[in-house]
């Protein structure tokens, strides 16, 4: 397994060049999920399926990484919310450690849909705001394609939901002592409090559906059905490597792009 925190200062320089310079970089964030799920809920599924990918395709995956945006759970107790400069500062310096530490290519696996406004904005501005000696690749996070997947392996509608049925069924499959299923609470229904401002995003319009911070209903979860999601979004990733891998254009394009900009 060529889990960072795992390899000795020599076996990383090995890894380094059996990985071909790339490095899996999930994120994750404490956060509730009902009462039913742990604060870690998005962090292990995203650390598991990167460790996952990087058995069918080899890659070196970086430690769980919970720094990032929650802030919108700051009312529920065990929520770690940083100051958003300090996120993209940490982030930033991050990547420029696994840079630093020889790899050109880092890929986000972002386990977290809190993250999916702060990367996007992290790889379009920060990341051209000065050259860096690596690209970043963000692919589509894999909560998104779960019920796609139970749809055409099993036949059957699953959905995900925020501590629901198949992110649910994902941490019974890792590690089936982390849920508490006799807490489990009445199904997340989105309170529709913002109802009257249709198509109007404000900073509390999650809190305003889901202030529990449950949205679905976890009661068919189960470990098989979460095995069979984790394997295939590491197969997707592991696909995903092979992609990067034998990316030339991306870091050629980065390249041309800063030095046209030095006017």
């Amino acid at each position: 397994m060529s889990q960072w925190e795992n390899l000795t200062s020599a076996d990383f320089k090995k890894e380094l060049i059996r990985s071909q310079r790339v490095c899996l970089l999930p994120l994750g964030v404490y956060e509730a999920h009902g009462n039913h799920m742990p604060l870690c809920t998005d962090m292990v599924i995203g650390y598991d399926i990167a460790c996952r990918a990087a058995e069918l395709e080899r890659a070196v995956v970086f430690p769980q990484y919970y720094f990032t945006q929650i802030l919108e759970a700051k009312h529920k107790p065990g929520t770690i919310a940083l100051n958003p400069d300090l996120l993209l500062k940490l982030l930033e310096n991050v990547c420029d450690e696994i840079g630093r530490n020889g790899f050109k290519k880092i890929i986000i696996l972002n386990a977290h849909g809190g993250n999916s406004y702060m990367i996007p904005y992290f790889t379009g501005s920060v990341l051209l705001n000065s050259k860096k000696d690596y690209v970043v690749y963000y692919p589509e996070e894999p909560w998104r394609k779960w019920p796609e997947m139970m749809k055409n392996i099993t036949g059957k509608e699953r959905r995900v939901g925020h501590g629901g049925d198949l992110e649910t069924s994902a941490v019974m499959a890792i590690n089936g002592g982390l849920v508490k299923m006799k807490e489990l609470e009445s199904p997340g229904v989105s309170l529709e409090r913002l109802a009257h401002l249709p198509d109007i995003k404000t900073s509390v319009w999650w809190y305003a559906k889901f202030p529990r911070h449950y949205a679905g209903d976890a009661k068919n979860a189960d470990a098989k059905a979460g095995k069979l999601v984790l394997e295939e979004s590491a197969k997707y990733y592991a696909k995903v490597l092979r992609m990067v891998k034998k990316d030339k254009t991306t870091p050629e394009l980065y390249r041309e792009f800063f030095s046209r900009s030095n006017h």
